[in-house]
């Protein structure tokens, strides 16, 4: 029976319209309602303010055109687990995917659940715990949706991603047309943020919002004539979501000025009441609750295929390489992520802010995976390996500057701990990570052959 488990593949359901809603699910997320107001306190003024947002958009393209040459060469379900496994080995592939299960996917499915219950429970608040209970609501419907099958998960995600999006762009045309924003004084201007420093701070916060457009690559195995449509579902994606967050953020500006941005507690919904008066910010947590919940059927969607993948390849992990055909699905694998990552979300419920502590404990392992998969693309190069699909334009331009900004990323979420504000709170999440990630090493060396 297991044979004939086995011998089950993933099939080609995928159209570049699925692909790129996806791709678009995985990247807008909560912090575009979050992020604003912690870049506009680390930039001079609307312009540097806006640049920020520019430059996220351009640093994730450099990274989808790295993403769509290492798609193209290896069109196979398990994304950058399959790009180390060839550029690096079995050794640094298994601790990734050892990480994603563990840390990264399922760390991230819990904050981004955690940001869902705290919206929800403005809706709907139970009497402790609201926001633990919210999200460990969200990750058992979605887990179930997606262990129902491929059809119906895609089929919601483009039902909330439209929707999600169609609010978006009423949201700002609304906020672009009432207008209103205080004029910004010189003294206002010259007493803002701009420093390198700081905007290199800013720039933490708007890559975080950018992040999740390389969740598309485990889409691969499953997306119809993969060598071709990946490159247009990650371009388009990325492009299609730059957009987006611009002209988001400049309804934040017509609606508050730079310094009314920086002031916020809460952005998004300042504009709203702005707009529509206060009772429309249950209206807001409603888009909001949409959003996240997009991100998170994504994160649920493409987490599972990595662990299918590690299954594939260590014999002792084989019972999460099985798919089951009835709704091609990696049924084990999702059933194994969402039970680790219940008990994330117990564990960082019992912390002073759930969502905090999950960036903690995710970031420096999944920026440091990020620069190897990165790296892994000049070391094709440097093997000469042929490929007739999709090739990465302005080489090595393009990656080098990808690669840079993983490196600069990964120091700043190890930095983490030495913040004043954040530091002492969540420096053990830090560490958590770490430890996690390198427990894998010796769970490698006892993992067996093939």
């Amino acid at each position: 029976m297991d044979g004939n488990q086995n011998a089950i593949k993933p099939k080609q359901l995928l159209s570049v319209t699925d692909g790129v809603l996806l791709t678009a699910g995985m990247i807008i997320g909560a912090l575009i309602f979050k992020a604003p107001s912690t870049v506009a306190g680390a930039t001079g003024g609307a312009g540097q303010f806006l640049f920020a947002w520019l430059l996220g958009g351009l640093v994730s393209l450099c990274g989808a055109l790295v993403y769509a040459e290492l798609a193209a060469r290896h069109p196979d379900t398990g994304g950058e687990y399959v790009f180390l496994m060839r550029g690096w080995g079995r050794g640094v592939a298994f601790l990734f995917a050892w990480s994603r299960l563990t840390v990264i996917q399922t760390g991230a499915i819990a904050a981004v659940a955690f940001v869902f219950g705290d919206y929800a429970s403005e809706i709907i608040r139970f009497s402790t715990h609201s926001s633990a209970i919210w999200a460990a609501i969200a990750i058992l419907a979605l887990t179930a949706l997606n262990f129902a099958g491929t059809l119906h998960s895609k089929l919601l995600q483009k039902v909330m991603e439209v929707a999600l999006i169609a609010g978006l762009v009423v949201f700002s045309v609304a906020a672009l047309v009432k207008g209103g924003a205080p004029a910004e004084t010189a003294a206002a201007a010259a007493a803002a943020g701009g420093g390198f420093g700081a905007f290199g701070f800013a720039m933490i916060f708007v890559l975080l919002a950018y992040g999740g457009w390389n969740e598309a690559a485990y889409l691969a195995g499953e997306v119809k004539d993969g060598r071709r449509n990946m490159t247009r579902i990650l371009v388009i994606g990325v492009l299609g979501v730059t957009a987006l967050y611009l002209l988001v953020n400049l309804a934040y500006l017509a609606v508050l000025g730079h310094g009314g941005i920086k002031a916020s507690k809460a952005v998004a919904a300042d504009v709203m009441r702005a707009i529509a008066g206060d009772r429309s910010a249950v209206l807001l947590a409603l888009l909001v609750c949409v959003s996240v919940l997009t991100t998170i059927n994504a994160a649920i969607f493409t987490g599972a295929r990595t662990s299918y993948a590690f299954g594939r390849d260590f014999s002792f992990l084989r019972g999460l390489g099985q798919w089951r055909d009835s709704g091609s699905t990696p049924a084990n694998a999702l059933l194994l992520q969402g039970a680790i990552t219940l008990l994330l979300v117990g564990a960082s419920a019992l912390t002073p802010d759930g969502f905090n502590a999950m960036v903690a404990y995710t970031s420096p392992v999944f920026w440091t995976f990020f620069l190897l998969t990165g790296l892994t693309l000049f070391i094709f190069r440097f093997r000469q390996e042929k490929t007739e699909g999709f090739k990465t334009p302005l080489y090595p331009v393009v990656p080098a500057a990808f690669v840079l900004a993983c490196a600069y990323m990964l120091y700043s979420s190890i930095d983490y701990v030495r913040n004043p504000d954040y530091g002492p709170k969540f420096g053990v999440a830090v560490l958590a990570g770490l430890i996690v990630m390198l427990a894998g090493i010796p769970l490698y060396f006892l993992s067996g052959k093939k």
